[in-house]
């Protein structure tokens, strides 16, 4: 009598499939549960209860912090952005009765806005089926399951495998045959190829123009990207092998990324403590590192003071990036033409390039999603920092562009 559950999809049309499966399910399985319909939940004949939620946003938390739910389940993981909400929950998953088992439970597609958050927590520390134990001495567990094992599926509707297998080269490989290791859809994913555009690092020639971009965060992460821009000399590897560039090739080289380790969380630092370390990693340069484009909203005053004033006080100054009206949508269509052009030279424009020690850029930029309600645009409620701050760098190249 003491279990409840509570299984959580993201909104209300969502939810409805959920509840129409428990009424084609439920009376087979438990034939004494009964539907009430005025609190969305089923009850069983010896008190337990199984709450059916929708929640989309952090904040949807409190409607029930202080409840237990020794049972909690997620639908589709991956449709929400980030995990804040998932682990917040994980704080009312549990029982006053010390015999009702505690259990967490996710279900999830690779693809969608969730993508980057669900494969680092349950895919990429270990293989599936492997047990993993975190700082906390908690355990969790990723159990792959593949459409081979439901052949009833096929049988009843010869056409789904088929229409899988119909979807784009991501989704294909996403639905159908369930890899994380896709390009998750979206902004990026039909320009983006690591086998072009991410590169081993050389040595920056002296004639090239060195500077950064800055995306600011606080308990989101914030993100520095240091650019060298090519004159159109020829550069050699370590190895030998000698690249001709274009006049006007962009080259991440360096990166600052202020997280915690766990997606989309930030360090919290101050404006002075992150000044000093961009400070440092400019020191290293040979080149002089110049002004950048930076977050206008590091030029917002409290108090007569402001972050881009604190980070002066360092001595690390910035330029502010472009934020009139259509600026983030420009700015992604000329990082597409960047990359774009990085893979095919015949465009006659410089192309983008990243370091392969730019680990933050290569993690969470290729598969950022196009935001539903515009698709010219990336949707904001992801990782996007390094996105963003390198969408100011490229903005400023945008006048190499017009012709193109």
């Amino acid at each position: 009598r003491a279990w409840r559950g509570i299984l959580f999809r993201q909104s209300y049309p969502a939810l409805e499939e959920i509840v129409e499966k428990t009424f084609k399910w439920f009376p087979m399985i438990f034939p004494r549960a009964r539907w009430n319909g005025g609190k969305y939940c089923w009850r069983f004949p010896q008190g337990e209860v199984l709450y059916l939620r929708y929640a989309d946003r952090p904040r949807d938390y409190f409607k029930y912090h202080g409840h237990e739910y020794p049972w909690i389940g997620w639908e589709e993981l991956t449709n929400w952005p980030d995990d804040e909400l998932y682990l917040s929950m994980m704080s009312v998953c549990r029982s006053s009765h010390p015999d009702v088992p505690r259990r967490y439970r996710s279900t999830s597609n690779p693809y969608g806005v969730g993508h980057n958050f669900v494969k680092a927590r349950f895919i990429d520390p270990a293989p599936r089926g492997t047990i993993i134990i975190d700082a906390y001495g908690r355990e969790r567990v990723a159990i792959r399951s593949m459409l081979s094992e439901c052949p009833q599926l096929e049988q009843n509707d010869p056409n789904y495998v088929k229409n899988l297998m119909a979807q784009d080269g991501p989704r294909r490989e996403a639905w159908l045959h369930g890899n994380w290791d896709i390009v998750a859809g979206g902004m990026f994913d039909d320009v983006w190829d690591p086998a072009v555009h991410v590169v081993k690092p050389f040595e920056i020639p002296r004639t090239w123009h060195l500077n950064r971009s800055f995306d600011w965060g606080s308990s989101r992460p914030y993100s520095v990207g240091w650019w060298a821009e090519s004159d159109g000399s020829r550069i050699q590897y370590p190895d030998g092998r000698v690249f001709q560039t274009r006049a006007g090739d962009l080259f991440r080289v360096k990166e600052l990324y202020g997280w915690t380790g766990k997606p989309n969380e930030g360090t919290r630092e101050l404006a002075v403590e992150v000044a000093r370390k961009i400070k440092e990693i400019d020191a290293r340069f040979v080149q002089k590192v110049r002004t950048g484009p930076a977050d206008p909203s590091i030029y917002t005053k409290v108090n007569n003071n402001c972050i881009a004033d604190d980070m002066a006080r360092e001595k690390v100054y910035w330029e502010p990036a472009a934020a009139e009206p259509g600026s983030r949508v420009n700015g992604w269509e000329i990082m597409r033409k960047l990359l774009k052009a990085a893979k095919d030279p015949s465009l006659g424009i410089p192309g983008l390039y990243i370091f392969d020690t730019c680990r933050q850029f290569i993690r969470t930029i290729p598969p950022l999603p196009r935001d539903e309600k515009d698709m010219d645009d990336v949707d904001s409620s992801v990782e996007d920092h390094v996105a963003d701050e390198a969408r100011y760098r490229c903005l400023v190249k945008k006048h190499l562009l017009r012709a193109s």
